[in-house]
């Protein structure tokens, strides 16, 4: 899987200025601080997650669209300091997505197919109704009907399914996950990682080596 296929749009802010905030603790006179990267920003880091040196990267925010599966959206949301701006909404639209480009390669073509005839048969009843409705008809039923194939739709729809979120976090977060997802089953997660690791000064959040 490919970097674009699962983050787009990036924007990065703060990197001088939490550079900058990171010689506070060492400094007497604020305003003679620079936000010039020296080694010791580097050792700051990568320090160890834990140590609560590298809290300065708490400021360098990182803004970008992640489109992440139902898989691994439910994993994302362990992290604390990841948030969503916001995100398409499977509630809103499931039945209005392009079904035949809506789920990752790894799913049985047998369940799209199952979802292709769910939302179909969903969109035709709404249609149904819109007609009934307009000649004056009572549609109480078939909207109950309706409900409960929506709720079908949604309850059927594969772990494969592709989201697309604006996201909001920062380097010390990215530093996390890195951590925990370089070596992951999903590649969604190498995806991400490989994209981590094109990050203006990366070496913050990437393991030291030796």
């Amino acid at each position: 899987m490919k970097m674009n296929e699962v983050i787009n749009n990036v924007e990065i802010f703060g990197i001088e200025s939490a550079v900058r905030g990171s010689k506070y603790p060492m400094a007497t006179d604020t305003n003679a601080v620079t936000g010039e990267v020296t080694p010791t920003t580097y050792k700051l880091a990568t320090s160890r997650v834990g140590e609560g040196h590298d809290n300065f990267l708490n400021g360098i925010i990182v803004q970008f669209d992640l489109t992440f599966t139902n898989k691994v959206w439910v994993e994302l949301e362990r992290y604390h300091f990841i948030d969503f701006i916001s995100s398409q909404s499977t509630m809103h639209r499931i039945c209005r997505f392009d079904m035949d480009n809506a789920f990752i390669e790894y799913v049985d073509p047998r369940m799209i197919e199952i979802m292709k005839e769910k939302t179909k048969a969903y969109n035709e009843l709404q249609e149904e109704i819109k007609r009934l409705q307009a000649e004056g008809a009572d549609v109480k039923e078939l909207n109950e009907k309706a409900k409960k194939m929506y709720l079908e739709v949604l309850y059927s729809n594969p772990a494969g399914f592709k989201i697309t979120a604006r996201m909001t976090t920062n380097y010390r977060q990215l530093k996390t996950i890195y951590l925990q997802r370089r070596t992951h089953r999903l590649p969604e997660w190498h995806a991400f990682c490989d994209w981590v690791e094109t990050l203006p000064y990366s070496e913050f959040i990437l393991p030291k080596k030796d």
